[in-house]
């Protein structure tokens, strides 16, 4: 039996479509944006909805009389209507295979970028000042350094093996999870008790009602004044009015960040302009080696459907998670 699936991702170069495209289950048809605005036509054709970052409104369901299931190509399903889709009757599946390794390669690149000053040298080189003495005394090792990881899930464990064979020391936080026994890893009660050991802060978690702005004006005044904050989550779980304050006043040493609250950011953001901030566009899952897996696993929950087997992943009717305090 044949179906139809909406990549709905109007920001989809024709590499990616093309990638959608070879992974599409044989005899299925797929529809992407015919235009920025309006999505009528396509929505009102589907029988499933692939999505990237692209809000799923009420509207959207509405849209769609034919729809039957969401399927996210990553994690991050804060943008889907998701008590919209329970009324419907529609289940909403996300895509964690092929998320962990890349998030966790970037999350030890931020950190390491940060400590080694790199976007100061690599800059100056191009610009011919060679700082080869100027940054040792502000420059650090991440061996012997105490990575504090908001969330233990499987990306914050794929950080925790990366970090663990450079020599740091783990801690954790997490009401849900716990170290495997091949991890050498800390847990600690509370955000509280992690903010004031960590020399890293890494951040892991869904973005919820309960989540949003965890880190603000009070747990960045319980951070080292040495420490540096990572943010490869999502950007709401920052208040980025008081990490600039807290940078600005030396309450805390960098950030690094591959998320920010408004993708992409006006030009004027001011933690862009800074040498103590490194951003990058959400890229730290955009591999090719990520895509062809996550478009592998999300055609195959969306053959479980038609068959109606259990749906691996499905997030509609998943409490939000518990707050860390």
């Amino acid at each position: 039996m044949s179906f139809t699936i909406f990549y709905f991702n109007p920001k989809a170069t024709a590499e990616t479509r093309a990638a959608v495209q070879a992974a599409l289950p044989g005899g299925w048809n797929l529809l992407t944006p015919s235009s920025p605005g309006d999505q009528s036509r396509e929505l009102a054709a589907c029988d499933f909805i692939l999505v990237a970052d692209h809000p799923i409104t009420a509207a959207n369901l509405d849209a769609a009389p034919r729809l039957r299931m969401i399927q996210h190509q990553g994690v991050g399903h804060d943008n889907i209507d998701l008590a919209a889709c329970q009324a419907r009757g529609i289940p909403v599946a996300i895509t964690p295979e092929g998320t962990s390794t890349g998030v966790a390669e970037h999350t030890l690149l931020l950190i390491l970028a940060l400590y080694k000053k790199l976007l100061v040298a690599a800059g100056a080189a191009r610009q011919g000042r060679w700082l080869q003495w100027e940054l040792r005394a502000a420059s650090h090792e991440l061996s012997g350094k105490v990575l504090g990881l908001v969330g233990f899930g499987r990306i914050g464990q794929e950080v925790a093996r990366r970090a663990a064979a450079f020599n740091a020391r783990i801690l954790y936080t997490d009401p849900l999870a716990t170290a495997p026994s091949d991890l050498l890893a800390e847990r600690v009660a509370t955000l509280g008790q992690l903010l004031e050991r960590a020399d890293i802060v890494s951040l892991h978690l869904p973005l919820t009602t309960q989540t949003r702005h965890l880190i603000n004006a009070r747990s960045l005044a319980q951070m080292r004044r040495s420490a540096l904050l990572i943010n490869t989550s999502r950007g709401g779980l920052v208040d980025e009015a008081a990490l600039l304050e807290a940078l600005d006043s030396g309450r805390l040493a960098g950030a690094g960040l591959d998320v920010l609250a408004q993708e992409p950011p006006p030009g004027n953001h001011p933690l862009l302009q800074r040498d103590d901030v490194l951003i990058t566009p959400h890229i730290s899952a955009g591999t090719r080696e990520a895509f062809a897996t996550k478009m592998r696993h999300a055609f195959a929950n969306m053959l479980r459907h038609t068959r109606g087997e259990p749906l691996h992943h499905c997030v509609t009717a998943l409490a939000e998670a518990k707050t860390l305090t």
